[in-house]
């Protein structure tokens, strides 16, 4: 815990990046980080929106940026004073994220003059590494230039089920052959990694065999899932380029007789994912609002099980209905609870804690001049 507090204290005192004062309270510090979320709808950038409140009170750890965020008169200049303003209310960086796979899952759209971002399944049957090589790159290329440093991406499910309605059919898989996902998605982690964006892989312990889609409902892989849908993880996890994993909300009893999706799952997310495997990298949940969560668990409940689980960041989307948003006021007061209750101990809190200014430090975003490099990056589209 010494340590904790001392890791703190150093990265305030030397940041210059700081804009605030930060909680008192060291524990709501490291709570605050814990949590990823989404900033909600609005057509012009104003700091009196709650979100910008919430960065200033170090409630955020990251937010995640979706099309809607994007939707703007000049996109541009827009997007690159949304970032500027979400680093500046925040006393420790945040991960800005994004969902920028290529393809269907694209919020950068060429109708918003960004270039065309094609899907993995053609990069796939394509198999040409310098091809995959320039797409990432120009995808990093861009995230960075507006200073977006998390990408949801790449997603290393293995298309073990074409029809998949949430991965084959939408063609977000590499191959149906594991060797080849982990060549194309080595090379996405490799260029995002050179362009200081980090690569989140996606969703473990593999979605590529499901039948349903866990952003409507319960879905079950017991009978479909494969052991080569771990072999990618395992192979760039060994490789030592993987800094960050995704867990998917799919059920799989042959790895937990719970019936607790992966998300909320120790057996997979700590027994599997850490201890099997070996990561020790930061864990992030899919989004807790999809129906596979939302609708068998609640709030209460499922935020409980993904930290017991060994999740590092909850991520809290707000890709849905006004009414439906979920504050991060909201999350961060249920852990605290959670806290003095016992039910979740200190130690377990430092330990995602740690890991996530670990990766903030290693990605520079915990540079004294951050923030000042930042601003002068971002004015290219003023």
């Amino acid at each position: 815990m010494q340590k904790t507090l001392s890791l703190l204290l150093i990265i305030l005192a030397i940041s210059g990046f700081a804009k605030t004062d930060p909680p008192k309270d060291t524990i709501d510090v490291m709570i605050g980080q814990m949590i990823m979320i989404g900033i909600g709808d609005f057509d012009i950038v104003d700091e009196n929106e709650p979100i910008f409140k919430e960065i200033r009170n170090g409630k955020v750890g990251g937010v995640v940026l979706y099309e809607k965020n994007i939707l703007f008169e000049s996109p541009k200049p827009e997007l690159a004073l949304l970032v500027e303003t979400l680093q500046k209310n925040a006393s420790i960086p945040l991960f800005v994220s994004i969902d920028e796979e290529g393809g269907r899952v694209s919020r950068m759209k060429t109708r918003y003059g960004f270039p065309k971002n094609v899907s993995a399944q053609y990069l796939g049957d394509m198999d040409n590494i310098d091809s995959t090589r320039y797409y990432a790159n120009q995808t990093a290329s861009i995230l960075s230039s507006f200073g977006i440093n998390m990408n949801y991406a790449p997603v290393v499910d293995v298309n073990l089920n074409p029809r998949n309605p949430v991965i084959g059919k939408i063609e977000r898989s590499y191959s149906s052959e594991y060797g080849g996902v982990i060549e194309q998605a080595h090379m996405v982690i490799d260029q995002h990694n050179k362009r200081g964006v980090i690569p989140v892989l996606k969703h473990f312990p593999g979605h590529g065999s499901s039948r349903n889609d866990t952003h409507l409902g319960l879905t079950d892989v017991t009978e479909t899932w494969q052991i080569e849908e771990m072999y990618p993880y395992s192979a760039l996890i060994d490789s030592g380029v993987v800094k960050a994993v995704m867990t998917a909300h799919i059920v799989n009893q042959t790895l937990d007789n719970t019936k607790n999706p992966a998300t909320l799952s120790k057996k997979i997310v700590t027994g599997m994912l850490r201890d099997f495997l070996g990561f020790d990298g930061v864990v992030i949940s899919d989004d807790m609002q999809m129906g596979a969560i939302n609708n068998e668990y609640g709030l209460r409940e499922a935020i409980k099980l993904s930290i017991l689980a060994g999740v590092d960041m909850l991520m809290f989307a707000n890709n849905v209905k006004d009414y439906n948003m979920i504050s991060a006021s909201t999350v961060h007061a249920i852990i605290k609870d959670l806290l003095f209750e016992g039910i979740i101990t200190r130690d377990r809190i430092a330990q995602s804690y740690n890991r996530i200014m670990k990766l903030k430090a290693e990605a520079g975003l915990c540079d004294e001049n951050y923030y000042r490099s930042l601003k002068n990056k971002l004015r290219v589209y003023n």
